[in-house]
């Protein structure tokens, strides 16, 4: 998959896509939708996302609470292995914002990227002060060359598909209800990072990672499935996590921390991708140390059994 940052220089292959737009944070079932009628829409054109860096939404607001669903590199990942070939990830930044409606459809889409045809959801917006509506921009593009489609909202059990629902699924220990609007488990991926080692020295080695910039799901132990995406240890294994502050030690910065079951190794520097399947309980401070690993004897036994049953389900 190729990369193209700038609509004002981009090389002649790149030109001619069909693409779907919008912020993709998530790469949830309704932006699949939108994606599969892109590639519909002109099989014979590269297929092609446009998406923004940073998020809209963190360029206008950069000091509101993270919410985003995935990293930039996590999106890209997610929309390869979705058989994208193109991926304008246009730098969004005052200029770009600035562009009325009109200007945006002729400069970028039509001029810039040269594009053969765009999918928008139906309740995109875009242009300075989001005043572009989906039907303005299939006005522009029957005057300005390229194909429209306007896709229809995705529902999932009478709620509308979105990252905000995915979101809120999330925040309530819901991740097997997030999971059936991405079509995907949630995943968190990013580099194991040095801890404290305090669960080594319990019997728990786990591997830590940050979870800054993410969307914090509900705090405490999980169920998960870890792809070890590099280094000697590559591969798939099961394990439990714990998201939070660590209350049994007074922690104060919300990370992620994996066991990983039948595990022997080091880590560290290597990129994990952590599938959050089951929320388990929240988290707890306990009464000492043997309280709190009888607990993670329980947890891991508990993840074990989901897990396996999991692995029989059909699929």
């Amino acid at each position: 998959m190729r990369i193209i940052r700038d609509y004002q220089f981009v090389e002649q292959q790149d030109r001619g896509a069909s693409v779907a737009i919008g912020n993709f944070d998530g790469v949830h079932r309704g932006h699949q939708s939108v994606i599969d009628l892109a590639r519909a829409a002109a099989p014979d054109a590269p297929l092609g996302v446009m998406t923004f860096e940073p998020h809209p939404r963190a360029f206008f607001a950069p000091d509101a609470p993270p919410f985003r669903l995935m990293s930039p590199e996590a999106r890209a990942s997610r929309l390869e292995k979705l058989g994208v070939e193109r991926l304008y990830q246009l730098n969004f930044n005052a200029a770009l914002s600035s562009l009325p409606p009109e200007d945006f459809a002729r400069k970028v889409i039509a001029e810039g990227l040269g594009l053969a045809h765009v999918v928008v959801g139906a309740d995109f917006c875009f242009g300075k002060g989001r005043s572009g509506t989906a039907a303005d921009l299939q006005r522009f593009g029957a005057e300005m060359g390229f194909g429209v489609t306007i896709a229809p909202l995705m529902n999932h059990a009478d709620n509308t598909v979105s990252s905000t629902a995915i979101r809120t699924a999330l925040s309530e220990g819901r991740p097997r209800d997030a999971a059936a609007m991405l079509s995907h488990w949630h995943r968190i991926e990013g580099e194991v990072i040095g801890g404290e080692q305090r669960g080594r020295d319990l019997g728990f080695p786990t591997a830590n990672m940050s979870i800054d910039g993410l969307h914090p799901p509900a705090f405490g132990v999980y169920a998960v499935l870890v792809d070890v995406l590099d280094g000697p240890h590559q591969g798939s294994y099961q394990g439990a996590a714990s998201v939070g502050v660590r209350p049994m030690f007074d922690g104060a910065h919300p990370n992620i921390e994996t066991f990983l079951f039948d595990f022997t190794g080091n880590l560290y520097g290597a990129t994990l991708s952590v599938a959050l399947v089951d929320y388990l309980r929240p988290e707890l401070k306990f009464d000492g140390l043997q309280a709190l690993i009888d607990q993670m004897d329980a947890d891991c036994a508990r993840t074990r059994d989901i897990l396996d049953a999991e692995m029989q389900a059909p699929t």
